[in-house]
């Protein structure tokens, strides 16, 4: 009989003082391909993170026993060897250092232009990984080809998009040429042309020997998957074959109630300020290193529109938000208007952040984590990464009471860094409508979320957008997401504005 690759035979799971799995049983067998589905904060990401070996295993028994057998065979080779090194993992969050090794990235790097050549090369990254196959089959040229990377090589990590980079981390998990791949919702911030071809990809990972344990949403199981565990409150309650699963019923869960009553108050507290022209952008080109990111953009967004913003990764949506959010210098000298006044006219770029709730991949991505989860939304009010500043009761109880709005009200003592990731995303958009600012910025919003969690929300906001005056910029690769008070659209590929 073969050994399986990974077995959990009733395991205990903690991790900073909490139990995240108790009495949990989980078996992969050769050949088998794994996907792990379930409600945001369920387990999904935990369970990745304890084979990956990130989290203590306190009882019951864990082996990777295939990998332990290679281990074994190349112990003479290499004595420093082990299960771990022979697994990729792709997660949530990633943590790319600076050329000189002595920081890790931090938010706007990108846009001030000494800081953000301090950053590796797409090619010099990818030649940092180490394989410990005798004989790689996922070779720098197969890899970067396969990821359609080619065109990236010699692009600073630090100037990629945010589906890019998604991209770039799968290929240096395959230039490990590892048995076991390990994938955190590999589809999240993939234009709609990447996912189509994501079956592609996943299909020649297996077909070279890679076994894969994904976390995914129930809609997104790619044609490689071969079984599925749905996961509920740290509990396997389901392990089904994927035909199996989803010849089940869909599960409907009745989403939480909006008080439309106490969001109309939560609005009237701060009234929108009037003005005629939010944004405008007159012929407006940005260039980084010799490449035009924007190319000609002409663009104007009244008080009260409603737009989405759309185009594939690379596309140049990002910089153009950077332009109006204020992280980005290159704004200076450009026919920009911003509230009705031009660009470097004497605002400040605080004048300009306490009139914008916005919210991005990035700032997700280096979001401090040592605040609670309702001082990360107090800290809104002061458009500060977190709170730095004695909390202010009126603010506190004000930052507590859009908790309850997007029913995280029993998250609100709790650590931001011990939340699920979900929950962070979810904290970061309270903290963005918590000042009730003139202009909302919304860059993938629902990354993360799931189904009733993206319901939620989108019906928070269209009913603001409903009884109020906000203008609503919003950016997502999924059609499905996109909130029903959109009524414009700006579409860019390769910088250009296209028709949409």
């Amino acid at each position: 009989m073969n050994n399986p690759i990974l077995s959990f035979e009733h395991i205990t799971v903690r991790y900073l003082q909490q139990v995240l799995f108790a009495d949990l049983t989980f078996q992969v067998m050769p050949g088998q391909q794994w996907a792990l589905v379930g409600k945001s904060g369920s387990g999904k990401s935990a369970l990745l993170e304890t084979i990956a070996g990130n989290f203590n295993i306190m009882g019951g028994n864990a082996s990777l026993p295939l990998l332990e057998e290679v281990v074994q065979r190349h112990i003479g080779a290499d004595p420093f060897l082990t299960p771990r090194k022979l697994m990729g993992k792709v997660g949530a969050k990633y943590a790319f250092r600076t050329l000189s090794n002595t920081t890790e990235f931090y938010y706007q790097q990108r846009f001030n232009a000494h800081d953000s050549e301090d950053a590796l090369t797409v090619r010099r990254y990818l030649a940092t990984i180490q394989s410990y196959a005798e004989q790689p089959f996922w070779t720098y040229e197969r890899t970067i080809d396969t990821l359609h990377l080619a065109h990236l090589q010699e692009q600073q990590l630090i100037k990629l998009s945010n589906g890019e980079t998604k991209r770039l981390l799968i290929a240096a998990a395959l230039l490990k040429n590892p048995l076991l791949l390990l994938l955190d919702n590999p589809l999240t911030g993939l234009d709609k042309q990447t996912r189509a071809t994501f079956n592609d990809i996943l299909g020649a990972i297996t077909a070279s020997g890679i076994t894969i344990i994904m976390a995914t949403a129930p809609g997104e199981i790619p044609m490689s998957i071969t079984h599925v565990a749905e996961l509920d409150a740290g509990h396997i309650v389901r392990t089904s074959t994927r035909e199996e699963y989803q010849m089940q019923e869909a599960a409907t869960t009745e989403l939480p109630p909006l008080d439309e009553q106490e969001l109309r108050a939560l609005l009237a507290l701060a009234p929108t300020p009037a003005f005629e022209v939010i944004a405008q952008l007159k012929d407006v080109s940005i260039s980084y290193g010799g490449k035009r990111v924007l190319d000609q953009i002409s663009w104007e967004v009244r008080q009260g529109e409603r737009w989405a913003l759309v185009g594939p990764n690379g596309a140049g949506k990002s910089t153009l938000l950077s332009l109006l959010n204020g992280d980005n210098p290159q704004a200076y000298g450009k026919n920009i208007t911003l509230f009705d006044r031009k660009r470097g006219s004497g605002e400040s770029i605080w004048d300009i952040k306490k009139k914008i709730g916005f919210v991005s991949p990035e700032l997700f991505q280096y979001f401090p984590s040592q605040n609670t989860c309702q001082q990360v939304i107090e800290s809104g009010f002061y458009d500060t990464l977190g709170l730095f500043r004695k909390s202010q009761a009126p603010n506190a109880a004000l930052a507590l009471r859009w908790m309850r709005v997007l029913a995280l009200e029993h998250f609100a003592a709790t650590p931001f860094r011990k939340v699920a990731a979900s929950v962070q995303r979810l904290c970061l958009l309270a903290r963005a409508m918590a000042k009730n600012p003139p202009l909302f910025i919304f860059d993938e919003p629902c990354q993360g979320l799931d189904a009733e969690q993206q319901q939620h929300f989108k019906h928070v906001l269209d009913t603001i957008c409903q009884v109020s005056n906000a203008t609503l910029i919003y950016v997502s690769h999924y059609q499905q997401e996109i909130p029903a008070s959109v009524t414009h659209v700006l579409q860019l590929d390769q910088g250009k504005q296209v028709e949409a």
